[in-house]
């Protein structure tokens, strides 16, 4: 009965230590994530709600940015091929959000205790950015791929235009849009 128990034991906490819930099992049909997990749909149409970003772009940005892993991180960095000299960038999360970015939101909207592995703040802070994006861009939140941009580049970075001297971002920014409409059908009819 002892080792049965620890066995037991052991394997909770290894499940405790994994970081997060599993993505979605097919990411290319919006109405088989809501139905697989109705949490995600739940945070986003609230995010809907409170910023006005449709639920349809904020499920193409986050497929692009973790395809809907929680703990997502850049890639490691090596020196030499083999010696790690950390990640790319500090994003981290659902929606890749960026240390600095993210502790901004958090001043913002005083909501301190967001964590970027959580689905509902992590579609908070993107309904936050975007109309941050809006704000200072005059982006529309319906626009997915001009708002991925700004997303992508930062709002400074989008109105300098450095994105257009980036075919593969540009490409990228085309595939979120293009995402995008087909949740928005897919939605239109599983709702």
């Amino acid at each position: 009965m002892g080792r049965r128990l620890l066995a037991i034991l052991l394997v909770c906490v290894l499940a405790a230590c994994s970081g997060g819930s599993s993505p979605p099992r097919n990411l290319d049909d919006a109405c088989a994530i809501a139905r697989e997990k109705p949490k995600y749909l739940s945070a986003m149409e609230r995010t809907e709600r409170r910023w006005g970003v449709p639920v349809h772009v904020q499920m193409a940005t986050i497929y692009q940015e973790s395809k809907f892993v929680s703990n997502a991180r850049t890639p490691l960095q090596y020196k030499l091929g083999v010696i790690p000299m950390g990640r790319q960038s500090s994003a981290y999360g659902y929606a890749q959000a960026l240390d600095g970015t993210w502790e901004d939101y958090q001043k913002d909207t005083g909501n301190t205790r967001a964590k970027r592995d959580r689905i509902r703040d992590a579609t908070d802070f993107m309904g936050w950015y975007m109309n941050k994006t809006l704000e200072r861009t005059g982006v529309p939140l319906t626009d997915a791929r001009n708002q991925y941009l700004a997303y992508h580049e930062g709002q400074t970075g989008y109105l300098r235009g450095s994105y257009k001297s980036k075919s593969w971002l540009l490409r990228v920014a085309d595939n979120v849009a293009e995402r995008s409409v087909m949740y928005q059908s897919q939605l239109a009819r599983c709702r």
